[in-house]
């Protein structure tokens, strides 16, 4: 089959239903949940604001529009290689500079469903990958991997969302994510990312790690990007779809809030 035939097949099964959309996109606006830097910090990203510039009024009689303050990091996003210190030497490790040719790719659901809602603190190990893989097949280079928590069921709290430590001398929150044998081993595989329902890509508790963030300094420091906030995971199958994850062209963009698109097989 010709690549001709094989877009014109997906172009017809894209309009007859065959071929599904789903969004795994979080709302963005005024609640969105914001990740907290520790007090040590002087800046953090603002909460998302949005500002009517006219609506059919004195303003503008004819057009509504807005304007809008948000990070870079903000709801369902992407982060690029030049967002954390291991990857910042990358020429193309912004989000105005990376291959496109990358940011569509099949993905890998790893369901981690039941051992979050058990555990919040829960860790997906090397370990655990490797059984997934032997049941639903190898992950192949170039692909993404995302771990499905279900988190995406607390965003309407961010407290429950976010669910960090109590204790004011915890420098962390409690949510579930990767161990550093997990990314180094994906990253063996030769991904081209990773993606979480979390805030971060990271556990919550990753600062504790050795080393600290590994999610944050391994996939960067390969010329790879995450996703975090991730929602309607539950949607996918464990293989089989495909993941459009593309952040804004944004001058230097260490990251970019995105709609990611899953196209998911009838059935």
């Amino acid at each position: 089959m010709s690549s001709n035939d094989v877009l014109g097949a997906l172009g017809a099964m894209l309009l007859s239903g065959d071929i599904k959309i789903v969004d795994c996109t979080a709302q963005l606006g005024p609640d969105t949940p914001i990740l907290h830097l520790p007090e040590d910090f002087a800046k953090n990203t603002p909460k998302v604001e949005i500002h009517k510039i006219s609506e059919y009024d004195a303003d503008g009689p004819f057009f509504a529009w807005n304007w809008m303050k948000l990070g870079e990091h903000s709801g369902t996003h992407f982060d690029a290689p030049h967002h954390w210190i291991s990857g910042k030497d990358h020429a193309d490790g912004y989000t105005d500079t990376l291959d496109v040719q990358r940011i569509m790719a099949p993905v890998n659901v790893i369901d981690c469903s039941v051992e979050s809602a058990a555990d919040n603190d829960f860790l997906l190990t090397a370990e655990h990958v490797k059984i997934w893989e032997s049941t639903h097949g190898e992950i192949n280079p170039g692909e993404w991997v995302v771990m499905r928590t279900d988190w995406d069921k607390r965003a309407h709290d961010a407290a429950l969302f976010l669910n960090d430590d109590p204790d004011p001398h915890e420098d962390g929150s409690h949510s579930p994510g990767p161990t550093t044998d997990c990314i180094d081993y994906l990253l063996s595989k030769g991904i081209v990312g990773w993606g979480t329902q979390c805030i971060g890509t990271d556990a919550g508790m990753a600062g504790k790690f050795s080393p600290p963030y590994p999610a944050h300094n391994y996939l960067h420091r390969d010329n790879c990007f995450g996703l975090a906030s991730l929602c309607n995971l539950d949607q996918l199958p464990p293989k089989g779809a495909m993941l459009i994850a593309a952040p804004l062209k944004i001058e230097h963009g260490t990251g970019s809030p995105i709609r990611a698109l899953a196209l998911v097989p009838k059935g």
